[in-house]
């Protein structure tokens, strides 16, 4: 992910932290990082999941839209949610054969969406790119457009190959920089993007039944239910 592919909003009020405006080469760049798995991974979190037949989902930091599309497929309908207006732009544009599939500009902190409105929430490696002062609000947006026994889904980087770790870790001193995410600025920098940490969040928001697992390739995914 190269410097000149992101940028940050420097207003606090309106600020999206690390934005990422170019979708081909976003996805050409997630392609290479998963060897060519993002397909399979995708599937993954879908099953893991599990939305019903006619659930309402919604997709936080949805990008390009590659999981977004495929959850539309599975069920009642789909909204993409991104502060990235290319990346809407591109999204909606490659789902004009899905009915049930829209895109919206918006961030975590402040969804465009009514309360209680989705039976599924998902996040995908998105979460260290909200501004670290603002991920509390993304999770409690969450858990308000949330119905009761909704479910979250949560995903992350996670990974285990030593090489891999090394690529990642220069990404996640990246986005801990543009995010001012100074909690782990002496740790190690994996700990920015690992998942786990938002357990304690979702639990002080009202989440329950927060499990994490991890699944190949080298993703962390934190699952919780809204009571």
């Amino acid at each position: 992910m190269s410097g000149n592919e992101l940028q940050s909003a420097t207003k606090p009020h309106t600020d999206v932290g690390v934005l990422l405006t170019q979708p081909r080469r976003y996805r050409a760049f997630k392609s290479a990082f998963l060897l060519g798995r993002g397909g399979r991974l995708n599937d993954r979190l879908a099953g893991l999941a599990d939305p019903a037949p006619g659930a309402d989902v919604v997709d936080i930091g949805c990008g390009p839209g590659d999981l977004a599309r495929l959850l539309a497929r599975r069920v009642g309908r789909v909204t993409g949610v991104d502060p990235s207006p290319q990346m809407i732009d591109y999204a909606n544009a490659r789902s004009r054969d899905l009915g049930n599939c829209r895109f919206e500009l918006g961030t975590a902190q402040a969804l465009p969406l009514p309360d209680a409105s989705a039976d599924l929430v998902s996040s995908t490696f998105a979460m260290h790119h909200i501004p670290a002062a603002y991920r509390a609000d993304a999770v409690a947006q969450m858990f308000r457009v949330l119905r009761p026994g909704g479910r979250l889904l949560l995903a992350d980087t996670h990974p285990t190959d030593p090489l891999l770790s090394a690529a990642v870790r220069v990404m996640a001193r990246f986005a801990a920089h543009r995010t001012r995410d100074t909690a782990h600025d002496h740790d190690d920098p994996l700990a920015a993007i690992d998942i786990r940490r938002y357990r304690d969040l979702l639990c002080a928001n009202g989440f329950e039944d927060v499990e994490f697992v991890a699944v190949r390739p080298a993703t962390g995914v934190l699952m919780a239910r809204k009571p």
